[in-house]
Protein backbone atom coordinates (compact mmCIF):
# COMPACT_ATOMS: atom_id res chain seq x y z
CA UNK A 1 0.00 0.00 0.00
CA UNK A 2 1.15 3.51 -0.85
CA UNK A 3 0.11 5.17 2.41
CA UNK A 4 -1.04 4.30 5.89
CA UNK A 5 -4.61 3.12 5.80
CA UNK A 6 -6.89 4.55 8.47
CA UNK A 7 -10.36 3.56 7.27
CA UNK A 8 -11.78 1.09 4.74
CA UNK A 9 -15.20 0.18 3.41
CA UNK A 10 -15.92 -3.45 2.53
CA UNK A 11 -18.90 -4.09 0.28
CA UNK A 12 -20.09 -7.69 0.28
CA UNK A 13 -22.44 -9.11 -2.32
CA UNK A 14 -25.29 -11.50 -1.71
CA UNK A 15 -23.46 -14.29 -3.55
CA UNK A 16 -20.68 -14.16 -0.94
CA UNK A 17 -22.95 -14.28 2.08
CA UNK A 18 -25.29 -17.05 0.96
CA UNK A 19 -25.03 -20.49 -0.62
CA UNK A 20 -28.42 -20.17 -2.26
CA UNK A 21 -31.53 -18.05 -2.04
CA UNK A 22 -31.95 -17.24 1.62
CA UNK A 23 -29.40 -19.82 2.79
CA UNK A 24 -26.81 -18.05 4.91
CA UNK A 25 -23.21 -19.19 4.48
CA UNK A 26 -22.32 -19.08 8.17
CA UNK A 27 -18.87 -20.50 7.60
CA UNK A 28 -17.92 -17.75 5.16
CA UNK A 29 -19.39 -15.00 7.33
CA UNK A 30 -17.35 -16.31 10.26
CA UNK A 31 -14.22 -16.32 8.09
CA UNK A 32 -14.89 -12.74 6.96
CA UNK A 33 -15.43 -11.68 10.57
CA UNK A 34 -12.08 -13.24 11.51
CA UNK A 35 -10.32 -11.30 8.75
CA UNK A 36 -12.02 -8.05 9.73
CA UNK A 37 -11.06 -8.61 13.36
CA UNK A 38 -7.44 -8.95 12.21
CA UNK A 39 -7.76 -5.72 10.24
CA UNK A 40 -9.04 -3.97 13.34
CA UNK A 41 -5.90 -5.09 15.20
CA UNK A 42 -3.93 -2.97 12.73
CA UNK A 43 -5.80 0.14 13.96
CA UNK A 44 -7.78 0.31 10.75
CA UNK A 45 -11.43 1.30 11.03
CA UNK A 46 -13.83 -0.89 9.05
CA UNK A 47 -17.29 -0.18 7.66
CA UNK A 48 -19.29 -3.00 6.08
CA UNK A 49 -21.82 -2.43 3.31
CA UNK A 50 -23.72 -5.67 3.34
CA UNK A 51 -26.10 -6.99 0.71
CA UNK A 52 -28.37 -9.91 1.48
CA UNK A 53 -31.52 -8.51 3.12
CA UNK A 54 -33.83 -9.12 0.17
CA UNK A 55 -32.25 -12.52 -0.51
CA UNK A 56 -32.64 -13.61 3.11
CA UNK A 57 -36.23 -12.42 3.08
CA UNK A 58 -36.84 -14.43 -0.08
CA UNK A 59 -35.46 -17.51 1.67
CA UNK A 60 -37.67 -16.99 4.71
CA UNK A 61 -40.70 -16.78 2.40
CA UNK A 62 -39.57 -19.76 0.29
CA UNK A 63 -39.37 -17.64 -2.88
CA UNK A 64 -37.23 -19.02 -5.71
CA UNK A 65 -37.14 -15.87 -7.82
CA UNK A 66 -36.63 -12.21 -7.02
CA UNK A 67 -40.10 -10.63 -6.71
CA UNK A 68 -41.19 -8.55 -9.67
CA UNK A 69 -43.34 -6.10 -7.70
CA UNK A 70 -42.04 -3.33 -5.51
CA UNK A 71 -44.13 -4.09 -2.45
CA UNK A 72 -42.93 -7.73 -2.38
CA UNK A 73 -39.30 -6.61 -2.62
CA UNK A 74 -39.88 -4.19 0.22
CA UNK A 75 -41.47 -6.91 2.34
CA UNK A 76 -38.57 -9.28 1.66
CA UNK A 77 -36.09 -6.54 2.64
CA UNK A 78 -37.95 -5.90 5.91
CA UNK A 79 -38.05 -9.62 6.73
CA UNK A 80 -34.43 -10.24 5.79
CA UNK A 81 -32.77 -7.19 7.36
CA UNK A 82 -33.12 -8.40 10.96
CA UNK A 83 -31.73 -11.79 9.97
CA UNK A 84 -28.82 -10.13 8.21
CA UNK A 85 -27.75 -8.00 11.18
CA UNK A 86 -28.12 -11.00 13.51
CA UNK A 87 -25.75 -13.03 11.31
CA UNK A 88 -23.12 -10.33 11.51
CA UNK A 89 -23.36 -9.92 15.27
CA UNK A 90 -23.07 -13.67 15.81
CA UNK A 91 -20.03 -13.73 13.53
CA UNK A 92 -18.28 -11.00 15.52
CA UNK A 93 -19.22 -12.28 18.99
CA UNK A 94 -16.08 -14.49 19.29
CA UNK A 95 -13.97 -11.40 18.62
CA UNK A 96 -15.76 -9.22 21.21
CA UNK A 97 -16.80 -6.77 18.52
CA UNK A 98 -20.15 -4.97 18.48
CA UNK A 99 -22.02 -4.15 15.27
CA UNK A 100 -24.44 -1.31 14.68
CA UNK A 101 -27.02 -1.00 11.92
CA UNK A 102 -27.16 2.00 9.60
CA UNK A 103 -29.91 2.15 6.96
CA UNK A 104 -29.48 4.88 4.36
CA UNK A 105 -31.49 6.27 1.47
CA UNK A 106 -30.31 8.39 -1.40
CA UNK A 107 -33.03 10.91 -0.60
CA UNK A 108 -31.70 11.28 2.93
CA UNK A 109 -28.11 11.83 1.82
CA UNK A 110 -29.00 14.45 -0.79
CA UNK A 111 -30.16 16.80 1.96
CA UNK A 112 -27.06 18.53 3.26
CA UNK A 113 -27.79 18.51 7.00
CA UNK A 114 -28.79 14.83 6.89
CA UNK A 115 -25.63 14.05 4.94
CA UNK A 116 -23.51 15.78 7.59
CA UNK A 117 -25.45 14.09 10.40
CA UNK A 118 -25.04 10.64 8.83
CA UNK A 119 -21.28 11.16 8.68
CA UNK A 120 -21.19 12.35 12.30
CA UNK A 121 -23.17 9.31 13.47
CA UNK A 122 -20.88 6.88 11.64
CA UNK A 123 -17.78 8.67 12.95
CA UNK A 124 -19.09 8.36 16.51
CA UNK A 125 -19.83 4.65 16.06
CA UNK A 126 -16.27 4.11 14.86
CA UNK A 127 -14.95 6.14 17.80
CA UNK A 128 -16.87 3.77 20.09
CA UNK A 129 -15.14 0.83 18.38
CA UNK A 130 -18.39 -0.35 16.78
CA UNK A 131 -18.55 -1.92 13.32
CA UNK A 132 -21.21 -0.16 11.22
CA UNK A 133 -23.23 -2.57 9.07
CA UNK A 134 -24.69 -0.39 6.31
CA UNK A 135 -27.47 -1.13 3.86
CA UNK A 136 -30.04 0.73 1.83
CA UNK A 137 -33.37 1.18 3.58
CA UNK A 138 -35.09 -0.96 0.97
CA UNK A 139 -38.18 -1.67 3.05
CA UNK A 140 -39.47 1.90 2.73
CA UNK A 141 -37.65 3.32 -0.26
CA UNK A 142 -39.10 2.97 -3.74
CA UNK A 143 -36.25 4.48 -5.74
CA UNK A 144 -33.40 2.51 -4.16
CA UNK A 145 -34.85 -0.91 -4.91
CA UNK A 146 -35.80 -0.03 -8.45
CA UNK A 147 -32.56 1.68 -9.44
CA UNK A 148 -30.13 1.45 -6.51
CA UNK A 149 -27.46 -1.11 -5.73
CA UNK A 150 -24.98 -1.69 -2.95
CA UNK A 151 -21.92 -1.26 -5.16
CA UNK A 152 -22.78 2.41 -5.64
CA UNK A 153 -23.87 2.64 -2.00
CA UNK A 154 -20.42 1.37 -1.01
CA UNK A 155 -18.81 4.11 -3.09
CA UNK A 156 -21.09 6.75 -1.61
CA UNK A 157 -20.27 5.56 1.91
CA UNK A 158 -16.56 5.68 1.03
CA UNK A 159 -16.97 9.27 -0.14
CA UNK A 160 -19.16 10.25 2.82
CA UNK A 161 -16.72 8.83 5.38
CA UNK A 162 -13.55 9.87 3.52
CA UNK A 163 -12.28 6.31 3.58
CA UNK A 164 -8.91 5.31 2.12
CA UNK A 165 -10.01 2.09 0.43
CA UNK A 166 -13.16 0.50 -0.96
CA UNK A 167 -13.16 -3.29 -1.33
CA UNK A 168 -15.97 -4.57 -3.56
CA UNK A 169 -16.14 -8.31 -2.87
CA UNK A 170 -18.51 -10.52 -4.83
CA UNK A 171 -18.36 -13.62 -7.02
CA UNK A 172 -16.63 -11.50 -9.70
CA UNK A 173 -12.84 -11.98 -9.51
CA UNK A 174 -12.19 -8.57 -11.07
CA UNK A 175 -12.61 -6.71 -14.32
CA UNK A 176 -12.04 -9.22 -17.10
CA UNK A 177 -10.96 -8.33 -20.64
CA UNK A 178 -13.84 -10.25 -22.21
CA UNK A 179 -13.16 -8.86 -25.68
CA UNK A 180 -9.43 -9.55 -25.65
CA UNK A 181 -7.17 -11.71 -23.53
CA UNK A 182 -9.90 -13.04 -21.26
CA UNK A 183 -7.64 -12.27 -18.32
CA UNK A 184 -8.27 -10.12 -15.26
CA UNK A 185 -7.13 -6.54 -15.70
CA UNK A 186 -5.15 -6.06 -12.51
CA UNK A 187 -4.48 -2.33 -12.64
CA UNK A 188 -6.62 0.56 -13.90
CA UNK A 189 -5.04 4.00 -13.71
CA UNK A 190 -8.06 5.80 -15.19
CA UNK A 191 -11.61 4.70 -15.93
CA UNK A 192 -11.94 5.49 -19.63
CA UNK A 193 -14.87 4.72 -21.98
CA UNK A 194 -12.87 1.69 -23.15
CA UNK A 195 -12.69 0.39 -19.57
CA UNK A 196 -16.42 0.99 -19.06
CA UNK A 197 -17.17 -0.94 -22.26
CA UNK A 198 -15.71 -4.09 -20.67
CA UNK A 199 -18.42 -4.19 -18.00
CA UNK A 200 -21.19 -6.78 -18.15
CA UNK A 201 -24.47 -7.04 -16.24
CA UNK A 202 -25.48 -9.82 -13.83
CA UNK A 203 -27.96 -12.66 -14.28
CA UNK A 204 -28.16 -13.57 -10.58
CA UNK A 205 -31.75 -13.90 -9.22
CA UNK A 206 -30.80 -12.20 -5.94
CA UNK A 207 -28.33 -9.55 -7.12
CA UNK A 208 -28.83 -6.09 -8.60
CA UNK A 209 -26.41 -4.82 -11.25
CA UNK A 210 -23.13 -6.47 -12.10
CA UNK A 211 -19.79 -5.24 -13.39
CA UNK A 212 -21.53 -2.14 -14.78
CA UNK A 213 -22.44 -0.99 -11.29
CA UNK A 214 -19.00 -1.89 -9.95
CA UNK A 215 -17.34 0.35 -12.54
CA UNK A 216 -19.82 3.10 -11.69
CA UNK A 217 -18.92 2.68 -8.01
CA UNK A 218 -15.21 2.75 -8.80
CA UNK A 219 -15.64 6.06 -10.66
CA UNK A 220 -17.31 7.66 -7.65
CA UNK A 221 -14.84 6.29 -5.12
CA UNK A 222 -11.66 7.03 -7.05
CA UNK A 223 -12.73 10.61 -7.78
CA UNK A 224 -13.26 10.94 -4.02
CA UNK A 225 -9.64 9.91 -3.40
CA UNK A 226 -10.41 6.30 -2.47
CA UNK A 227 -8.47 3.31 -3.84
CA UNK A 228 -10.97 0.77 -5.12
CA UNK A 229 -10.62 -3.00 -5.51
CA UNK A 230 -12.86 -5.56 -7.18
CA UNK A 231 -12.03 -9.08 -6.07
CA UNK A 232 -13.45 -12.55 -5.42
CA UNK A 233 -14.92 -12.65 -1.92
CA UNK A 234 -14.83 -16.45 -1.98
CA UNK A 235 -11.04 -16.44 -1.90
CA UNK A 236 -9.69 -17.24 1.59
CA UNK A 237 -8.13 -14.24 3.34
CA UNK A 238 -8.98 -11.94 0.44
CA UNK A 239 -9.33 -8.88 2.70
CA UNK A 240 -5.94 -9.40 4.31
CA UNK A 241 -4.38 -10.23 0.95
CA UNK A 242 -5.57 -6.92 -0.50
CA UNK A 243 -4.19 -4.98 2.43
CA UNK A 244 -0.90 -6.88 2.04
CA UNK A 245 -0.74 -6.20 -1.73
CA UNK A 246 -0.94 -9.94 -2.37
CA UNK A 247 -4.11 -10.67 -4.31
CA UNK A 248 -5.65 -11.34 -7.71
CA UNK A 249 -8.26 -8.77 -8.66
CA UNK A 250 -8.57 -5.29 -10.13
CA UNK A 251 -7.22 -2.14 -8.50
CA UNK A 252 -8.58 1.24 -9.55
CA UNK A 253 -6.19 4.02 -8.58
CA UNK A 254 -7.51 6.95 -6.59
CA UNK A 255 -7.52 10.42 -8.10
CA UNK A 256 -4.54 12.33 -6.75
CA UNK A 257 -6.58 15.54 -6.59
CA UNK A 258 -9.90 14.41 -5.15
CA UNK A 259 -12.91 16.65 -4.82
CA UNK A 260 -13.52 18.41 -1.52
CA UNK A 261 -16.48 17.25 0.57
CA UNK A 262 -19.00 19.84 -0.64
CA UNK A 263 -18.13 19.15 -4.27
CA UNK A 264 -18.49 15.38 -3.74
CA UNK A 265 -21.90 15.97 -2.20
CA UNK A 266 -22.95 17.97 -5.23
CA UNK A 267 -21.52 15.47 -7.73
CA UNK A 268 -22.63 12.13 -6.31
CA UNK A 269 -25.37 12.56 -3.74
CA UNK A 270 -27.84 14.61 -5.74
CA UNK A 271 -30.74 13.97 -8.07
CA UNK A 272 -30.93 17.16 -10.14
CA UNK A 273 -34.37 18.72 -10.41
CA UNK A 274 -33.73 20.14 -13.88
CA UNK A 275 -31.04 21.29 -16.27
CA UNK A 276 -29.63 24.46 -17.78
CA UNK A 277 -28.17 24.52 -21.29
CA UNK A 278 -25.31 26.97 -21.91
CA UNK A 279 -23.42 28.22 -24.94
CA UNK A 280 -19.84 27.38 -25.91
CA UNK A 281 -18.42 30.50 -24.30
CA UNK A 282 -19.97 29.64 -20.96
CA UNK A 283 -18.78 26.03 -21.27
CA UNK A 284 -15.21 27.21 -21.76
CA UNK A 285 -15.46 29.70 -18.89
CA UNK A 286 -16.69 27.01 -16.49
CA UNK A 287 -14.34 24.24 -17.61
CA UNK A 288 -11.17 26.19 -18.36
CA UNK A 289 -11.39 29.16 -16.02
CA UNK A 290 -13.46 27.58 -13.23
CA UNK A 291 -15.87 30.53 -13.48
CA UNK A 292 -19.36 30.85 -12.08
CA UNK A 293 -22.29 30.36 -14.45
CA UNK A 294 -23.41 33.84 -15.50
CA UNK A 295 -26.71 34.84 -17.04
CA UNK A 296 -25.47 35.81 -20.55
CA UNK A 297 -24.30 32.24 -21.29
CA UNK A 298 -27.66 30.56 -20.69
CA UNK A 299 -29.48 29.17 -23.74
CA UNK A 300 -32.34 27.10 -22.27
CA UNK A 301 -33.85 25.62 -19.12
CA UNK A 302 -35.55 22.25 -18.63
CA UNK A 303 -37.60 20.91 -15.74
CA UNK A 304 -39.23 22.55 -12.74
CA UNK A 305 -36.92 23.64 -9.95
CA UNK A 306 -36.85 26.17 -7.15
CA UNK A 307 -34.27 28.52 -5.69
CA UNK A 308 -31.33 26.52 -4.25
CA UNK A 309 -32.31 23.29 -6.05
CA UNK A 310 -29.58 21.26 -7.77
CA UNK A 311 -29.44 21.36 -11.57
CA UNK A 312 -27.30 19.80 -14.28
CA UNK A 313 -25.44 22.14 -16.60
CA UNK A 314 -25.23 21.03 -20.24
CA UNK A 315 -23.53 22.15 -23.39
CA UNK A 316 -25.59 22.73 -26.53
CA UNK A 317 -24.63 19.21 -27.68
CA UNK A 318 -26.53 17.80 -24.68
CA UNK A 319 -23.46 16.63 -22.76
CA UNK A 320 -23.66 17.22 -19.02
CA UNK A 321 -20.50 19.05 -17.98
CA UNK A 322 -21.30 20.22 -14.46
CA UNK A 323 -23.78 20.24 -11.60
CA UNK A 324 -24.58 22.99 -9.16
CA UNK A 325 -26.91 24.80 -6.80
CA UNK A 326 -29.02 27.26 -8.76
CA UNK A 327 -29.75 30.67 -7.25
CA UNK A 328 -32.95 31.09 -9.24
CA UNK A 329 -36.12 29.18 -10.03
CA UNK A 330 -36.73 27.54 -13.40
CA UNK A 331 -39.18 30.34 -14.28
CA UNK A 332 -36.47 32.96 -13.68
CA UNK A 333 -33.86 30.99 -15.62
CA UNK A 334 -36.29 30.73 -18.54
CA UNK A 335 -36.52 34.53 -18.46
CA UNK A 336 -32.74 34.66 -18.62
CA UNK A 337 -32.65 32.21 -21.54
CA UNK A 338 -35.15 34.38 -23.41
CA UNK A 339 -32.96 37.45 -22.92
CA UNK A 340 -35.32 38.97 -20.40
CA UNK A 341 -32.83 38.89 -17.56
CA UNK A 342 -32.78 42.67 -17.58
CA UNK A 343 -35.94 42.40 -15.49
CA UNK A 344 -33.96 40.44 -12.93
CA UNK A 345 -31.32 43.13 -12.94
CA UNK A 346 -33.98 45.50 -11.69
CA UNK A 347 -34.33 43.23 -8.67
CA UNK A 348 -30.54 42.99 -8.30
CA UNK A 349 -29.26 46.46 -9.21
CA UNK A 350 -25.92 45.86 -7.48
CA UNK A 351 -25.02 43.08 -9.92
CA UNK A 352 -23.54 43.93 -13.28
CA UNK A 353 -23.49 40.23 -14.15
CA UNK A 354 -26.03 37.92 -12.57
CA UNK A 355 -24.54 34.74 -11.10
CA UNK A 356 -26.93 31.87 -11.67
CA UNK A 357 -24.64 29.23 -10.14
CA UNK A 358 -21.69 30.36 -8.04
CA UNK A 359 -18.43 28.50 -8.66
CA UNK A 360 -18.20 27.49 -5.00
CA UNK A 361 -21.46 25.58 -5.47
CA UNK A 362 -20.60 24.09 -8.86
CA UNK A 363 -18.71 20.91 -9.67
CA UNK A 364 -17.40 19.63 -13.00
CA UNK A 365 -18.50 16.10 -13.93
Amino acid sequence: MDKKIKRIVIKLGTGILTTGIGIVDTERINALCHQIAEVRKRDIEVLIVSSGAVGMGMGAMNLNHRPNTLIKKQACAAIGQSRLIQCWQEGFNPHDLIVGQILLTHEGLRIRNRYVNAKATIDQMLAYGVLPIINENDSISTFEIKFGNNDVLGAMVSSLTESDHLLILSTAPGLIDMDGSGEIITDVEEITPAVEALAKDTSSPTAVGGMVTKIEAAKIATKSGCETYIADGNKPNIILDILNDDYIGTRFHANQNPMVSKKRWLAYFQRPQGSITIDEGAVNAIMMKESSLLAPGIVASEGEYLHSDIVDIKGENGEIIARGECKFSSHEVEMIANNKYQKLEELYPDRKQIEVVHRDFLVLL
